[in-house]
């Protein structure tokens, strides 16, 4: 495995937009984010696809390839940040400069759409990623639970360590609002953790987004989910019927056969179409009395705050004290 350089105050930042043009359609928020990143100490650098559109999407394929490379190139850039995600990020995998990336580790980070990069990027090189905060998204938010996620943020990727043992957020929000008319904090929602299971489960986290996983599934881009793995599956605005089938795909494809237990992200904003139904429920129904231990609504996902889930490395749910770790290093010293 390859394990980038722990963050430092004071490091550059670099930014992409490797499916939808954030920093067009949201240009308030990107200022405010790329402004409370400044104040933290760090210098921010604006990938070559920032202020341009192409409709869905920031520039064509070749173009936010090159705009990912070229911040991957750099050796003064130690962290790479998308803005946001999309629908697209799985098609720049066949360009990335993996071999640069094997030369010159660097942490990336990201949510929903860029788990393909995410995964693609670690299935490729060995290169521990993360799923965590994009830059427009998650740190255009206002305090104090922007605060949180930059604190989460900062505790997983600023020191070299082997163990972090999460701590559930107090509140959490999915509330929609307007980006751009958006001028104070949203409401929250008590927290609540659920473990489903007994004992210990310690095994390799991978995963992400479940809907973008779908983008990859079968190609050499998707890491092969192994024996005893820690599955990380969340997903956003989706309706129980899409939910469903993708849960059902993960069965068909004998997934639940040989995970060690789920980790289910909040869902922001679910659609359960009248039924009253949540996406645990439904997953319950899909596995059918297979029994496959379940950490339910853990906060790495499309909602506020956001925590940061290495993947690629090992971690823990102990569902008799019900808690969840990391357990292998997933950064190294400067």
């Amino acid at each position: 495995m390859l394990y980038p350089k722990a963050l430092n105050i004071g490091d550059k930042i670099g930014f992409f937009s490797p499916s939808s043009p954030a920093t067009v359609f949201a240009p308030n928020r990107f200022q405010r984010a790329k402004s409370f990143l400044e104040f933290k100490g760090f210098e921010l650098v604006s990938g070559s696809l920032t202020g341009k559109s192409d409709n869905y999407r920031s520039g064509s394929i070749q173009a936010r390839a090159e705009e990912l490379n070229q911040l991957i190139r750099d050796p003064s850039v130690r962290c790479i940040m998308s803005t946001i995600g999309g629908s697209n990020s799985n098609a720049l995998l066949p360009y990335i400069d993996y071999e640069a990336l094997r030369n010159d580790p660097k942490i990336i980070i990201g949510y929903s759409d860029v788990t393909a990069l995410l995964l693609g990027i670690y299935a490729q090189t060995g290169l521990i990623t993360f799923y965590g905060p994009a830059l427009v998204a998650s740190f255009g938010e206002f305090p104090p639970l922007v605060d949180e996620t930059f604190n989460a943020f900062m505790e997983i990727l600023s020191c070299e360590s082997n163990h972090h043992s999460y701590c559930m957020p107090q509140v959490w929000t999915d509330i929609k609002h307007n980006w751009e008319a958006q001028d104070s904090a949203k409401p929250t929602y008590q927290n609540e953790w659920k473990f489903l299971g007994k004992g210990t489960i310690k095994g390799r986290i991978i995963g992400g987004n479940l809907n973008t996983m779908a983008g990859i599934w079968g190609s050499q881009y998707m890491p092969e989910i192994q024996s005893g793995d820690i599955l990380l599956i969340e997903d956003s605005l989706k309706g129980i019927e899409t939910v469903e089938r993708s849960f059902a795909h993960l069965l068909a494809c004998g997934v639940f056969d040989k995970v060690g237990a789920v980790v289910l992200g909040k869902h922001e904003l679910f659609d359960d179409k009248g039924t009253g139904r949540t996406p645990l429920d439904v997953l319950l129904e899909v596995l059918n009395s297979k029994v496959v231990p379940i950490l339910c609504g853990f906060d790495s996902c499309h909602t506020h705050p956001m925590l940061v889930t290495p993947l690629g490395i090992q971690a823990e749910i102990d569902f008799d004290n019900l808690s969840f770790s990391l357990q292998e290093r997933w950064v190294s010293a400067n």
